[in-house]
């Protein structure tokens, strides 16, 4: 490994370009994925526009639902628009302006005049600067998410939020914010700068141990500031599921239900936990609205994705780029050029270098990011398949035909905005896979 990653001194040096202008490369970088993002949103916006199912949802799909549906999509949309607008806006003018230094200023005079002698140095003037950073990028935001809670999903019959909640909600996260992100943050920073040019080992087995702890501390500190979790009561749903667990050989602990009601009318259910022990997370929204058999159905799409080992792959594929992420910022880490262009001088503080850094990685992760849609994608058919071969392929049909019509899910798609965007297939595509035929329209 030493002797593959030894090109990387050069390829640092060959970097570190004066008077290169990697403020204009960045917004270049920038305005260029906001225009290809816009692009396919209008492209999808078209689509949008139909006044007719697919042919694939005929009989499945009422007239009057798929209208609904294509207004609640085009409201997003437009909303979609405005927001990726206001966001390329709003990051140029941080970067055009030299917000960062200005912000990076700030905040060692904000130690300087409160904090205790102890509390100095970068790596706290980094947790002072991240913490009002993202509280100020957090509130420039808030009017699109209270829109979207508020009035979009309100309009629809979704929300399900008091404002009180909201604001109960908001004020955890910043705490939370404080509370796990400026310790991480700490953490992050000083084993960069202990271990100097070979921290890439070390931050990665920090990140992969952090992870796994996450998932065991989630459940039992976080998740509960938000949701009440209860095991779900006696009945068929938790009869099949077991039943279906054992068949598996799925190493299920709990099953819960989710009071996901208290905030949206939308659907969903998802497993979490460490190999040897996992639990079943099963809204409450679907278990009202679906059959015992249509829930048992989604579960086994859901253990799909286990049984065929999607988690582990995308786990392993997730630690493969993060440990490419931070192989290449220590190429650019010590990078002066890159600092000086955004008005830090003689400064590096690893925090600005790590923002920057991600911004010039913009367009490979925009590459990365559609084939690991496509993956996902290739996924969700297999977990169907799966789903398919334990007899579930009615019971899966009618559950995703539900799905759609109670959230208002789109049902069709552009093909390249969905192959970008989509984790999922669309309904017709996922139907036709599976072979479903209406039975309504038969009779």
């Amino acid at each position: 490994m030493v002797g593959i990653l030894g090109f990387l001194p050069a390829l640092a040096q060959a970097l570190d370009k004066p008077g290169f202008n990697w403020k204009s490369l960045i917004i270049g970088f920038s305005a260029a994925h906001y225009l290809f993002e816009t692009y396919l949103s209008l492209r999808q916006y078209r689509v949008l526009q139909s006044e007719s199912p697919p042919k694939a949802l005929e009989g499945a799909i009422d007239q009057e639902t798929f209208i609904k549906s294509q207004t609640y999509s085009r409201a997003k949309s437009k909303l979609g628009f405005f927001s990726s607008l206001y966001s390329f806006l709003l990051d140029t003018s941080f970067i055009f302006f030299d917000a960062l230094p200005k912000f990076w200023g700030i905040a060692g005079t904000v130690l300087k005049l409160w904090a205790p002698a102890r509390f100095t140095g970068e790596i706290s003037q980094s947790v002072v600067f991240f913490l009002g950073y993202n509280f100020v990028s957090t509130l420039l935001t808030l009017p699109l998410s209270i829109y979207s809670t508020f009035v979009l999903e309100e309009k629809f019959g979704f929300n399900k939020q008091t404002p009180s909640l909201f604001i109960t909600d908001f004020i955890k996260t910043q705490l939370l914010t404080v509370v796990i992100g400026g310790p991480l943050l700490s953490a992050f920073l000083k084993i960069i700068i202990y271990f100097g040019g070979q921290f890439f080992y070390y931050l990665w087995l920090f990140t992969l141990v952090f992870q796994i702890v996450a998932i065991v501390v989630y459940p039992i500190l976080i998740q509960p500031l938000f949701n009440k979790v209860t095991p779900m009561e006696e009945g068929k749903i938790k009869t099949e599921v077991e039943k279906l667990a054992v068949q598996l050989k799925f190493p299920l602990k709990d099953l819960f239900v989710i009071d996901g009601s208290k905030r949206s009318a939308h659907s969903n259910a998802y497993f979490y936990g460490l190999p040897w022990k996992k639990h079943i997370v099963i809204y409450d929204t679907l278990i009202a609205k679906f059959e015992a058999d249509e829930v048992v159905a989604v579960l086994a799409h859901e253990l799909g994705h286990w049984a065929l080992s999607h988690t582990t792959k995308m786990l392993i594929i997730q630690q493969i780029h993060l440990f490419t992420i931070f192989v290449l910022f220590s190429v650019f880490i010590n990078n002066m050029s890159l600092y000086q262009s955004f008005g830090f001088g003689r400064q590096k503080p690893v925090m600005i270098g790590f923002i920057l850094f991600s911004d010039i990685l913009e367009p490979l992760n925009s590459v990365l990011a559609f084939a690991l849609s496509l993956l996902s994608r290739k996924h969700e058919y297999e977990a169907d398949a799966f789903a398919v071969k334990l007899n579930y392929a009615r019971e899966l049909s009618q559950a995703l035909i539900k799905l759609h019509i109670q959230n208002l899910s789109t049902m069709d798609a552009d093909w390249l905005y969905s192959s970008y965007h989509y984790s999922h297939p669309i309904l017709p595509e996922r139907l036709r896979a599976m072979k479903w035929k209406n039975e309504k329209k038969e009779e």
